[in-house]
C-alpha cells in the first residue's frame, strides 16, 4: 500500500531527527495560544459581583447619607445577607434604618439606573462592558457557543482547503484570519459586533490545530505519532497554565484578548521554515516540491538524498490510493451495518468528551476557589494525566481506558452534588481530579477513533466525530445557564452525557494490537490481531 512505501521512505532519511524535532516545536507554538483562546471566555465574560446603581439618591434628603444606608433603604438582601444584583426597592424604605432588618414582602423593580461593579477582580469584561446582567446575564454564556459555532464550521471549510490546497497554506490563511479578527473583536464597540467578529475568529482558529497536527503527523514515522499526540496535548496545556496568568497582569478584557492574539502574529514569521506535506504534495502531483522538502529532511538528518526513481514509484502507488479514495463519501460511514455502528457509536463519543471537558472547563467558579488559582490547577493538572494516557492504552487497552476515564469523571461530577459548598477544599480536589480524567480522555480519544476508521475513510471520520465534538463544545456554555432554574440541573445533564458515552463506549471494538483496517471490508469481517 502506499501508505507504507512513503513510511519506508521516511525512514530513509530518519522519521524522527533533528528535522521532525524542528518542525514540530515550531507547530507547538500556535497550539498553545489556540487553548488561550478556546476558554478566553472565562475571562473576558466573567460576571463580576454587582449591584444596582442608587447614585440618583445623592441629591436633596439624601446629601448626608452614607453609602452603607443608602443600600440599606435602597436595595434588598438575599437570605445570605448579600445585596440582591438585579432588585431596587420601588421606593427608599428608611424605615430600615431604625430597625435595622430588611422586611421581605416591600415592593422591589429591577435596577433603573445600570449596575455598580466590583472591579477587584477585573477592570472590564464584555458583561460590565454592555450590561450582560440579571435578564441579560445568558448573553454572555451565548458568545461563547456562537464563538465555537465559529470553529465548527471553520472545521469543515478549512479542512476541506487543505486537502485542496495543502496542509501549510491552509495553516498559514487560518492564522492571518485568527489574527486579523481577534485584534478587530478588541476593538469592537457593541456586543452585536464583537460576537460577530469572535465567530470569525473562531473560524480561522479551526484551522490551527488539525493543520498543525496533521503537519506534524505526517512528517514523523509511525513509532512516534503518539508522541505527537502528547507533544499536543502538552502545549494544550502550557496555554491553558499561561492564560491565568496573562490574565491576572492584564485584568481589562480588550488587551487580554490582545494579548492572546499577539503572539498567533508571531507565529505566522515561522512559516518561512515550516514545510509542506511531503505526502501531500506527492498524492498532488507536486514531485518537485515534494523532492526539496525531502531532500531538506535528509540534509537536516544528515542522511543521503532520496532518489528520483524511488520518489516516482511511491507517487504512483499514493496516485492509486488516491483515486481509490476520491469514490467515497461520507455517506459511506453509514452505508454497511457495522460501519453505521461504528460512525453512530464514536459521534456519540465524541460528543461526550467534548461536551464534558468543557463544561467542566466553563464551570471553574463553582468549586470555591480564586478564579485564577482555578483554572491554573485545572490546566496544571491534566498534565500528569495526559503523559500517562499512552503507557494506561498500551497496558490496559484503548476501550478500558476510554470507557474508564468517562465513566471516573462523571462520578467526580455526581460526587460534587452531594459535598457540602462549605467543604471547598473537597469540592476543588473532586473537580480537579474530574478535569485531569477528563484531559485524559481527550487525549486518548484522539489515538482510539484514529484506529478505529479504515484508512479509506479514516480522514472523513475523524472530521465527522469532530464536527460533533464541537457541537458539544458548543451547547456545554448554555447547559450552564440551567443552573439558574435549579443549580444540579448542569451537573445532572452532564452526568448523563458523560455516563451514557462511557457505557456506550464498551461496545466498540478494541484496537490494542490489532491491525489497522484497511477498507471498509476489514470492517465488516472479524479484525485480526498481530503476532
Amino acid at each position: 500500500m502506499a501508505p507504507k512505501k512513503f513510511e519506508n521512505m521516511l525512514m530513509e532519511i530518519n522519521g524522527f531527527g533533528l528535522f521532525q524535532i524542528f518542525v514540530v516545536t515550531l507547530l507547538a507554538i500556535p497550539r498553545i495560544f489556540l487553548s488561550c483562546h478556546l476558554l478566553l471566555n472565562n475571562f473576558i465574560a466573567a460576571l463580576p459581583p454587582h449591584r444596582c446603581d442608587i447614585s440618583n439618591l445623592h441629591n436633596g434628603l439624601f446629601r448626608n447619607v452614607t453609602v452603607e444606608q443608602e443600600l440599606i433603604v435602597s436595595t434588598p438582601v438575599r437570605g445570605d445577607g448579600t445585596r440582591k444584583p438585579c432588585e431596587m426597592f420601588a421606593e427608599p424604605q428608611f424605615g430600615l434604618l431604625a430597625n435595622g432588618s430588611n422586611i421581605t414582602d416591600l415592593q422591589t423593580m429591577p435596577c433603573q439606573n445600570g449596575w455598580i461593579y466590583d472591579n477587584s477582580t477585573f477592570t472590564s469584561t464584555i458583561a460590565t462592558e454592555w450590561d450582560l446582567v440579571c435578564d441579560r446575564k445568558s448573553l454572555a454564556n451565548t458568545s461563547t457557543t456562537i464563538f465555537f459555532m465559529g470553529v465548527m464550521v471553520g472545521s469543515i471549510i478549512l479542512g476541506y482547503l487543505s486537502d485542496k490546497y495543502g496542509r501549510k497554506n491552509t495553516l498559514f490563511v487560518a492564522s492571518v484570519m485568527a489574527v486579523v479578527f481577534g485584534f478587530s473583536s478588541a476593538l469592537a464597540n457593541s456586543f452585536i459586533l464583537f460576537v460577530v467578529l469572535r465567530f470569525l475568529t473562531g473560524v480561522g482558529l479551526a484551522g490551527v490545530p488539525n493543520n498543525t497536527m496533521v503537519l506534524s503527523i505526517e512528517w514523523v514515522d509511525i513509532g512516534h505519532r503518539a508522541l505527537i499526540s502528547v507533544i499536543g496535548g502538552l502545549s494544550w496545556c502550557a496555554g491553558l497554565m499561561l492564560l491565568p496568568a496573562v490574565a491576572f497582569l492584564t485584568r481589562d478584557w480588550r488587551t487580554l484578548v490582545m494579548a492572546v492574539t499577539a503572539p498567533l502574529g508571531l507565529t505566522l514569521l515561522t512559516f518561512w521554515w515550516i514545510p509542506e506535506s511531503a505526502r501531500w504534495l506527492l498524492v498532488n502531483g507536486e514531485v518537485e516540491r515534494a523532492q526539496f522538502y525531502l531532500d531538506r529532511c535528509a540534509k537536516f538528518n544528515k542522511r543521503p538524498k532520496l532518489s528520483s526513481d524511488l520518489i516516482l514509484d511511491t507517487l504512483s502507488d499514493m496516485k492509486i490510493m488516491e483515486e481509490q479514495s476520491k469514490g467515497y463519501t461520507y455517506l459511506d460511514l453509514i452505508k454497511t451495518p457495522k460501519m453505521r455502528k461504528l460512525t453512530v457509536l464514536t459521534g456519540i463519543l465524541w460528543f461526550g468528551v467534548g461536551f464534558t471537558y468543557y463544561g467542566l472547563s466553563f464551570n471553574i467558579l463553582d468549586f470555591g476557589l480564586n478564579l485564577y488559582v482555578t483554572h491554573f490547577v485545572f490546566a496544571a493538572i491534566e498534565v500528569p494525566f495526559r503523559m500517562m494516557t499512552y503507557w494506561f492504552l498500551g497496558a490496559v487497552g484503548r476501550r478500558r481506558c476510554q470507557a474508564g476515564s468517562l465513566l471516573l469523571t462523571g462520578i467526580c461530577i455526581a460526587a460534587n452534588m452531594f459535598v457540602p459548598t462549605g467543604l471547598w477544599y473537597v469540592r476543588a480536589a473532586v473537580a480537579i481530579f474530574g478535569k485531569g480524567l477528563a484531559g485524559f480522555s481527550f487525549t486518548a480519544v484522539y489515538l482510539y477513533t484514529a484506529e478505529l476508521y479504515p484508512t479509506i475513510l479514516r480522514q472523513r471520520g475523524m472530521g465527522y466525530t469532530s464536527f460533533l465534538c464541537r457541537v458539544g463544545v458548543s451547547v456545554a456554555p448554555l447547559i450552564l445557564l440551567l443552573g439558574d432554574v435549579w443549580p444540579a440541573l448542569p451537573h445532572i445533564i452532564f452526568c448523563f452525557g458523560v455516563f451514557l458515552s462511557g457505557l456506550l463506549c464498551l461496545l466498540l471494538p478494541e484496537t490494542l494490537n490489532a491491525k489497522l483496517p484497511e477498507t471498509i471490508d476489514d470492517i465488516e469481517k472479524p479484525r485480526s490481531v498481530n503476532k
